[in-house]
This record gives structure tokens, sequence and C-alpha cells, in this order.
């Protein structure tokens, strides 16, 4: 829905070139869906990539964030039941006309869907007073993303063909309710009630009071969609006591009728394998997608505490002596992603691509490796079948290099067994740092306090420095406290140096997959689960 307002409608081109101008900018009331940040449309993350100031709310994934530049003005407008709003509507409104009349491309983030108890049309009808553009981009509602997540179709043409929406919680300013419960109790086969966790007791009461039988099979969804979703079922007569007993408080939804009956059959999210684990993950930012996504997939939910920055070396002095001579060397080893990242952001830095790497044989420490160098359009000569430095070592040696020159561009600071050995082998070696680990700041307190709450099942460690850095992040007083923190913890690692790295340190580790890779690692740990170990 586009509403062109009185500064004319205009494509993102043009409202990019506007913005440098000054001139009028463009407000987009986006709908963030229900919970899950997979569930966002195509649009609504096209537009989180372009804009320059972001309005949103409690309800939107906070992991949609990361699609927004970081140079943006972020603006948290979440309203909470029962807790002071951060900003009353009449600010947000505001706000929004203010921000586009600076020249600013705005998103308005809203969960679910702007325009599906969303107060998105109250929004757009103060942007259209004000004469600013707008653009409003729906979002899957919570209501049929709660029924389909806890296994209930909302129509099933062997129960009902026809459902109802309704808030739970009108305006409270209104003199009268809008809702006619005589008519509505049985006249839709389907109720889907937003905001109704307070106010269960009087809806049930209108419901069964105007003919609705009190066997009626009732559902409630708190949090649909992601890894904190809990439903209970019960009928009409019993879901009050039932939702008091079982905790259940806002944001959730109540699903009514006989379609209900069919979560047992139907359920699929909360009997993925891994539904309910709550596990952190310590990989580096950029490169825990795999692990996170895979971990997700299987219903874990993924607490990310990157507890290393990896950033580029200061001086790249040692690798561009050693480009300008690349047809001297026999091998050239990568011993990490990150090696190869950094090293070819460097040749083509200097106007160099993989032609240039014509000469030596390539060698790589394993699999993972081996698939992001292809995206370079360069292939692996060597893949060792032991991914760690030792195995790469012996492959090498297997090789014969005696004599030859090796090249290995990787940390500025890492394990030297690789080039010892090598060098003991008569091989002519040459370390070119090309990225280092800098230790994370900030989020240490988030940290300890998810550990002390003590519902985390399981930490996972990808390598050495992962651990040594979640440590320091921990600040245990001593390994007495250490041990405490971490009492029921189970410990992922995903090779023997970073398992002997953890027991090291006084830990145990649970789970090492015989292949050392992300999606060994994801087996091992749905299998750990799975077989209730």
């Amino acid at each position: 829905m586009i509403g062109p307002g009185r500064c004319g409608a205009v494509g993102m081109k043009v409202m990019e070139e506007q913005t440098k101008n000054n001139r009028c900018g463009k407000v987009y009331l986006v709908g963030a869906g229900p919970g899950d940040p997979g569930l966002i449309t195509v649009r609504g993350k096209y537009l989180l990539e372009k804009a320059e100031v972001l309005v949103y709310d409690y309800l939107a994934s906070k992991k949609l964030l990361k699609y927004v530049p970081k140079d943006a003005t972020f603006i948290y407008a979440g309203k909470r039941g029962g807790v002071k709003h951060t900003h009353t509507q009449e600010e947000i409104n505001q706000m929004l006309v203010d921000h586009a009349k600076a020249g600013k491309i705005v998103v308005r983030l809203k969960g679910g869907d702007p325009f599906i108890f969303g107060r998105g049309g109250e929004e757009v009808q103060e942007l259209y007073k004000a004469g600013v553009p707008f653009e409003v981009v729906p979002g899957v509602t919570s209501a049929t993303a709660a029924a389909t997540y806890a296994g209930i179709p909302i129509t099933h043409r062997d129960f009902t063909a026809s459902v109802a929406f309704l808030t739970g919680h009108e305006d409270p300013t209104k003199e009268n309710s809008n809702i006619d419960w005589s008519k509505l109790a049985t006249g839709a086969g389907t109720l889907v009630v937003y905001m109704g966790i307070k106010n269960l007791p009087t809806i049930v009461e209108n419901l069964i009071k105007y003919g609705r039988d009190p066997q009626t099979p009732v559902a409630v969804v708190r949090w649909a969609s992601t890894p904190e979703q809990r439903s209970v079922v019960g009928t009409l007569e019993t879901i009050v006591t039932i939702v008091k007993d079982a905790g259940i408080t806002p944001p959730s939804l109540i699903i009514i009728g006989e379609v209900v009956k069919l979560k047992e059959s139907v359920d699929w999210y909360e009997k993925r394998p891994l539904f309910g684990r709550k596990i952190i993950v310590t990989r580096t930012r950029d490169q825990a997608s795999e692990l996170v996504a895979g971990l997700e997939e299987a219903g874990a939910n993924c607490l990310e505490y990157s507890t290393i920055n990896i950033e580029p070396v200061q001086s790249y002095d040692v690798l561009d002596s050693e480009l300008e001579r690349l047809n001297e060397y026999h091998w050239i080893i990568f011993t990490s992603l990150n090696g190869v990242k950094y090293f070819f952001e460097r040749l083509h830095g200097r106007g160099m691509d993989a032609r240039d790497l014509k000469g030596p044989d390539i060698a790589v420490i394993g699999k993972s490796t081996a698939d992001y160098l292809l995206t370079f359009g360069v292939n692996a000569d060597l893949i060792p079948n032991v991914f760690t430095g030792e195995g790469l070592a012996e492959s090498l040696l297997d090789q014969g290099v005696e004599g030859r020159n090796i090249l290995i561009p990787r940390a500025l600071q890492a394990r030297e067994i690789l080039p010892e050995t090598l060098r003991g082998a008569g091989a002519q070696v040459t370390i070119a740092p090309v990225y280092r680990n800098v230790p994370p700041q900030g989020r240490k307190d988030a940290l300890r306090a998810d550990l002390e709450e003590g519902t985390v099942d399981m930490i996972t460690f990808t390598s050495s420095s992962t651990v040594r850095n979640f440590l320091t992040m921990v600040d245990a007083a001593d390994n007495e406290e250490l041990q405490q923190l971490l009492k029921g913890v189970k410990i992922a690692a995903i090779g023997p140096i970073t398992a002997k790295t953890v027991t090291d340190n006084g830990l145990r580790v649970d789970i090492q997959p015989k292949e050392h890779t992300i999606p060994a690692m994801v087996r091992e740990v749905v299998d750990f689960f799975t077989a209730g170990r």
C-alpha cells in the first residue's frame, strides 16, 4: 500500500537522491512477522537495508536489526502490557513525521502485520495529515503464525470454513465494546484472540454465556514462532485454570475451535529435536551463521556471544613482499576461513586475482576452508583426512616438502605446530600475518546473567581462541566459581585442539565430532540431546 502525501510518490533510488538534497523523506511501515526473523518479507528486508532511521517495536525480532546500516538511527518504541511505554503513540507518530520531513528514509518496524491490531492505520492517518509519503508492507500476522507453529490449521474443511480475529484488549477509552459476543460466540468456527490473556476469564465467560459449548477445545500459544514458544491446550471450561497453573503470560494468542484437536497430529515446531534447548554460540559473528542456522533449524534457541573479533593486521608488509614473488612458491597453505578472506582482500586490493596463483599448489586445513576458497575461483589441491594442523602437516610431509618454499597466510598469533613441522622436514616456510584475533568489548554482563540464570544447556567452541576469550568474558574469580557458573552446562568442541584447550582449563568436553566441521558438530549436538544423554 502506498500513500503519496503532499511530498509526492517516489521510488527508492529517487528517495535516496532526495535525502542527499535534504528534501522530503518517506516512511515505510513494515510488518516484521510474529517473531521468527526468517518470516519477514523480501520487501521488508530490502527496506531495512536502506533505512536511515529505524523505529522498532517490542515484538519485532532483534535479529532483524542486523540488516539495518550501522550508521542508521535506531529508536526503540516498544510497548508492553503493565510496563511504562518508552514512547506514547502520539510521540511515535511525531517522530515518524519529523524524521521524514528531515529528508530521511524511515522504517517503522512493527510486530506481525501493521494493519492487524498493530495501530498501523493510526500512524498512516497521521502521516497523511502531515503530508508525508508512506508505504505499508504487510507482514505475517501473529494469528496465523501462532496457529501454524502450534500445529493448528485455523481452517479445515472437516471442522470449519470460517475464522474470526478479535482483540482481547480494546481501546480502554471507549465507552462500549465493538465486539458483539452474542453473534461472535457461535458465528465463526475458529476464533483467534490477540492480547487476551489478561481478560481470558471474561472472554471465556462471554463465549459460554452466548452459546459456545464449554467443551470447545482451546489452545494458548506464547511467543509464537520463537525458540521460547510454549503452548497449552484445554477447553473453554478449563483453559483459565490451565493458563494460570502453567504461568502463561503475554505475549500470547488464544485459538478457540474444533481445529485445536488437530494439534496432536499436526504439531511440528515444538517436536523438533533441539526445541527448548538454549545453546551459547561463541563463534565470531561473521562466521556463526552456519552453526546458528543448523542448530536453530533443529529447534535450538541460540545465544550468540562472539568471543573474538577478526580484524586486519596493522601492516601487510610481509604479505605484500611475498605477493611480488608468488611464482617462487611451491605451496600456499590456508589454515582458516579468515586466512582465505583476508589474503584475497589484499590480493584484490593490489590489482591481482586468482590467476596470479597459477604457480603454487594450494593446501587447506579442511573441507569448509576448501569450499570457501572455491568461492574465489580456486580449487584446493590438498585437503587432509584429519582437519587439524597436525593432520595437514602429515599430508604435506607425504608429498615431500624438503627444499620447498611454502607460504602460510594466517592469524598474527597462531599455533606453531604446522610451520615448525614443515621446517623440521627441510621446507622454507614464510608466515604472512593477514588478520588478528581481538577479544570483543562489552556483553560480559549479559553473558554472565544468562549463565547465572541456569537455563543454558550447552556451549559450543569452534577454536581454542573462542575458549580462551570466553573464559576472559566470563571473568570467574577462580575455578570453583567457573564450575558453579557452568553447572549442568554441556560443552561441544569442534576438534581435538579445541577440546584440549577446554580440558586444560579444568572443564569437561561432552561432544567432539569425528569430522571437524560445522555440519558434523550440529549432527553430534542433535544426536546427543535426542539420545537423552
